[in-house]
């Protein structure tokens, strides 16, 4: 694993295991929520530039599959996407809770932006997202997915990307292994490592 990708809808994980991984393998993490995100959540001019700088070489882990203008660079660096396919009910707790707290504390976020609660109501609100858009993201990373040549670890639950973390991940491109077995409460699904397709 050289270049992670992790794959997953608002309040998934994505920036924690990211974040988590990056300092155990040695890698550079790429926040892409603070290379887009500029003065009033506006969007920074050299985003794609600066994503393009920090995915040249190899040893990094980006956390978002949501922007379309980088997109194309970053399924073509990576090797390894990690899929973060948790339930609706889960990625909906966090993202609420995560919303209450950064409201409620005045949070100082990306370039000194906070969170506001007419900003909640926003179509383009992670709260939102979640709601509305559940379904058609989760079809869209299957899709993407399904054309990535490199490896696949798919994560069902929390308790799989905990374990992940922990130490269960000493795979890579052309080796298989399954964590958390069958029978866990996320409809038996267990999470799969699946070598290049």
């Amino acid at each position: 694993m050289r270049n992670i990708l992790i794959v997953g809808i608002c309040g998934a994980g994505k920036s924690t295991l990211a974040r988590a991984l990056a300092r155990q393998l040695g890698l550079r993490h790429v926040e892409l929520d603070a290379l887009r995100h500029g003065p009033r959540w506006g969007v920074r001019a050299s985003f794609a530039d600066d994503v393009v700088a920090l995915t040249a070489t190899d040893g990094w882990v980006a956390d978002s599959t949501a922007y379309a203008e980088v997109l194309p660079r970053l399924w073509s660096r990576a090797d390894t996407a990690i899929w973060l396919e948790l339930s609706r009910g889960v990625v909906l707790g966090r993202v609420l809770r995560r919303t209450v707290r950064r409201l409620l504390r005045r949070e100082t976020l990306w370039a000194g932006n906070r969170e506001s609660w007419r900003g909640v109501l926003s179509r383009r609100h992670p709260v939102v997202k979640v709601l509305l858009d559940f379904r058609t993201r989760r079809e869209q990373e299957r899709r993407m997915l399904a054309r990535f040549d490199g490896t696949v670890v798919r994560l069902c639950t929390p308790a799989q990307a905990a374990a992940y973390l922990a130490g269960g991940r000493g795979v890579g491109p052309g080796h298989g292994a399954e964590f958390g077995g069958r029978g866990d409460r996320d409809g038996g699904r267990g999470s799969d490592v699946l070598g290049g397709r």
